[in-house]
């Protein structure tokens, strides 16, 4: 683990440029393609809100503003054409039970969850916790991105949308019992997290500390969530044309084994 939190850091150091005040640098591509490459939190505090003005500026000028998926819209990919067992059927006991001790604390009702598969159980559980954190969808980076990009008319590119995203989920082994196992590990461990992502966008410069960078994945989970979704990326973003673009995408998409800007480099 402090091999890890080394190397992070390392990269970190590397990443985030004295000259901007939120988790940013810059890629060259050959042929003339300039990527500003943004560390993104789905979620953000009211007073992330309005977006550093350096930003607005790159965003201003690009060519074109490229995200995970357009979350701008009202639909939700995520609606469920089926029904599971309820949990206590499917979780190991110590995991129901931990899953029920979360939803007395955070208001959310077991009936709800029962039907749903343990991705989507793990994806409600982890979007409460952020709310009860103060974070919300509407001041999340790439959201207030979109809304911007929309009001001046700058195109949006997408790197694999809401249905390719449900797609993924819907394929994970078990119906995504390990999603929901490495959140209920890392439950307090994902709200420091949230908490450090926060900091880097609040703060004057991104400050890090090695304690502050967990990693909250299993290794199959980190494989098929971050490494090969970095790698099909780095192969989108390969096919620009020429031009400026403004790219956002989860700000853990930037650090690790696999980060997006070594690959790009590479």
């Amino acid at each position: 683990m402090a091999k890890f939190f080394n190397q992070a850091f390392s990269w970190l150091r590397r990443l985030f440029p004295v000259e901007y005040s939120y988790p940013a640098l810059d890629i060259q591509l050959p042929s003339n393609r300039f990527l500003h490459l943004v560390g993104s939190i789905h979620m953000g505090t009211q007073d992330m809100q309005p977006l550093p003005a350096q930003l607005l500026r790159r965003l201003q000028k690009a060519d074109a503003l490229i995200v995970e998926a357009d979350i701008s819209g009202t639909e939700s990919p995520f609606a469920m054409s089926g029904e599971f067992p309820p949990l206590a059927e499917r979780l190991p006991e110590s995991h129901y039970l931990h899953v029920e001790r979360l939803c007395e604390e955070l208001g959310v009702s077991m009936w709800t969850l029962n039907p749903l598969p343990s991705w989507q159980v793990a994806l409600m559980l982890q979007a409460t916790q952020a709310q009860r954190l103060g974070l919300r969808g509407n001041y999340g980076i790439d959201y207030q991105l979109l809304q911007k990009a929309k009001l001046q008319n700058t195109p949006v590119i997408e790197l694999e949308g809401p249905q390719e995203q449900f797609a993924l989920l819907q394929q994970l082994p078990d119906d995504g019992l390990g999603l929901l196992e490495d959140t209920l590990t890392h439950w307090h461990t994902n709200a420091r997290l949230l908490q450090t992502m926060i900091s880097w966008w609040l703060d004057t410069k991104p400050v890090m500390a090695l304690d502050q960078l967990p990693n909250t994945f299993s290794g199959d989970l980190y494989d098929v969530l971050m490494n090969q979704r970095n790698i099909r990326w780095k192969q989108l973003l390969l096919e620009l044309p020429p031009g400026h673009y403004v790219v956002a995408v989860g700000a853990l998409h930037l650090y690790g084994e696999g980060n997006l800007p070594e690959l790009l480099k590479g």
